[in-house]
């Protein structure tokens, strides 16, 4: 393969990376926002369980000193192609970057931990909707 091609699939996964760190940070914004203007479609479960999986599985690795497996996998194309790569995490680089920010590993750790204790919560303060309960909400009954 190409380095131009293997640049391209490491910017893809860029891009991915993003929308999944968007996805987290706006979603959980989205969930309280959403609650207070009463829009339906934040309590929706399937939506809820991804955003809850997605913050736990990095503060998981957060906790257990891993790199986010997206960023390992684009840094590896970046390497391959030689081009140059990034120490620490995906989110850990970016922040340094645009910030200009330098803080000990336990910080980003922190950080972590209290988003997703901030998502964890939000599951009791703006419960998402049970599975099949559709029926229920709106009145519809067996046999009816």
């Amino acid at each position: 393969m190409s380095n131009d091609w293997l640049l391209i699939l490491a910017d893809s996964l860029l891009i991915v990376h993003t929308l999944l760190v968007a996805f987290v940070i706006l979603g959980l914004m989205a969930v309280y926002a959403g609650h207070f203007r009463r829009w339906s479609w934040v309590r929706n479960f399937w939506f809820r369980l991804s955003h809850l999986t997605v913050i736990a599985i990095v503060v998981l690795q957060s906790w257990f000193g891993r790199i986010c497996p997206l960023t390992e996998w684009e840094m590896a194309l970046r390497e391959k192609a030689g081009d140059s790569g990034y120490d620490g995490s995906f989110i850990q680089h970016w922040l340094q970057s645009i910030l200009y920010y330098s803080a000990p590993e336990w910080v980003f750790i922190l950080g972590y931990t209290v988003f997703g204790l901030l998502v964890l919560a939000s599951w009791f303060l703006v419960p998402p909707k049970r599975i099949g309960c559709r029926a229920a909400a709106t009145g519809i009954r067996d046999g009816q």
